[in-house]
């Protein structure tokens, strides 16, 4: 999906959106004391920036492991050729799949870096098989097991310091 463009910005926007990248549940009220607005300017300004995209989703943050799936493997995706006509169904099969948690095309010896979420290896095997071996495009993968996670979060810096 193509990016759209940048929303202008102010300060107050910012502030606001600081606190509920940390925390979406804060009541609005709270919200407006901590950056000395209205209750209703906070809102007019939360909808605003949900519908022109700069907030992209208000969903939980939930713990893999506590849920089954104990492993996050990081794959790295070589394939042949990257035009649409060939890619067109890696990315339907990658976009499909709820273990794949996160993908990205990149720069460097691969060309795409999957983060992956699974219950065992064989269970990782069986998403492998699916995602990537019968494809003839792609050329080779390769697979990282994390071994433990030092930081995890998708917050975007928007005060500065």
């Amino acid at each position: 999906m193509p990016a759209k463009a940048a929303a202008a910005l102010d300060g107050f926007d910012l502030a606001i959106l600081d606190i509920l990248q940390r925390d979406n549940t804060v009541p609005q009220r709270l919200i407006a004391q901590a950056v000395h607005l209205s209750a209703p300017a906070v809102q007019r300004r939360i909808q605003r920036l949900r519908e022109t995209g700069v907030i992209r989703a208000e969903a939980a943050q939930l713990d893999a492991a506590r849920l089954g799936r104990p492993l996050t493997l990081l794959v790295e995706v070589h394939v042949h050729d990257e035009h649409p006509r060939h890619t067109a169904g890696l990315h339907a099969r990658i976009a499909a799949e709820p273990a794949v948690q996160q993908c990205y095309a990149i720069t460097g010896e691969a060309d795409y870096l999957l983060v992956v979420t699974a219950a065992s290896m064989a269970d990782y095997d069986a998403l492998a098989e699916r995602l990537l071996r019968g494809d003839d495009n792609v050329r080779r993968f390769r697979t990282s097991v994390a071994l433990g996670c030092l930081k995890l979060g998708l917050q975007v810096p928007v005060l500065e310091d």
